[in-house]
């Protein structure tokens, strides 16, 4: 039995017939299926209403759905839920205890201090010691400080009663003034620190200063301040 060959032969690039003859020729046509519509139900937003009276005409038309009849004059916008949650800081890898750092901002800018500990709350808990350069113990933004290759032995500092919570400040009362405590002169009254700053101050100077001593000239490093002088580049040096 012969093998069935197509009746569109190809003659060379071409075909015999073409698209339209071979379409009537396999009677197509006679294979239409007609496709069926379905019709969308659309929601009814009106309702019939009987109403009472000789005289209203027994029916009525009514919205099912009322606009409200009250517009704010400013629109008011709503607040977005927050849907991210704080993720513990990522300190950069030269913030480790025991380094020296450099301040870059703040009331102690250009002091060299060493580094004690990280705080929850993203910043470092940091000490002159306050013997050698007036820095007490503070918390600095890790964001203003250069990490230097110096460094101090701290293992001895117990540094476990700090956190952020002792270094928060006692909530101002603000109570109205007299016309007489408007005009008065202002107070030159400094703030003193409470007798249990005192005893910490020196309880972590006393440890910090033993491992300064053990490094020599660091304590002269520690006292000389950071300065920049003309032709001289930060992105260019090696701290």
């Amino acid at each position: 039995m012969a093998p069935h060959q197509s009746r569109n032969q190809a003659l060379g690039s071409v075909s015999k017939f073409g698209r339209s003859a071979m379409y009537r020729k396999r009677a197509l046509y006679k294979k239409q299926k007609s496709a069926t519509v379905n019709e969308k139900k659309v929601a009814a937003l009106t309702k019939t209403k009987t109403v009472g009276g000789d005289k209203n005409g027994k029916t009525r038309v009514v919205a099912l759905n009322k606009d409200s009849k009250f517009y704010p004059v400013i629109d008011s916008s709503k607040a977005l839920k927050n849907r991210k949650n704080q993720r513990p800081t990522k300190f950069r890898a030269s913030l480790t205890p025991g380094t020296v750092l450099i301040l870059l901002a703040g009331k102690h800018e250009g002091r060299r201090v060493v580094l004690l500990g990280t705080l929850p709350s993203g910043l470092l808990l940091v000490s002159g010691p306050y013997k050698v350069n007036g820095v007490p113990l503070r918390r600095v933004n890790p964001a203003y400080v250069i990490a230097t290759s110096a460094s101090v032995d701290t293992s001895a500092v117990d540094v476990s009663k700090f956190d952020d919570a002792y270094f928060q400040q006692p909530k101002k009362v603000y109570t109205r003034k007299s016309e007489e405590e408007f005009f008065a002169p202002k107070s030159t009254e400094k703030n003193e620190a409470s007798p249990e700053r005192v005893a910490d101050q020196a309880a972590v100077d006393g440890a910090l200063m033993t491992a300064v001593a053990a490094v020599p000239q660091l304590e002269a490093y520690l006292h000389a301040s950071f300065t920049l002088k003309k032709g001289q580049f930060p992105h260019l040096m090696k701290f």
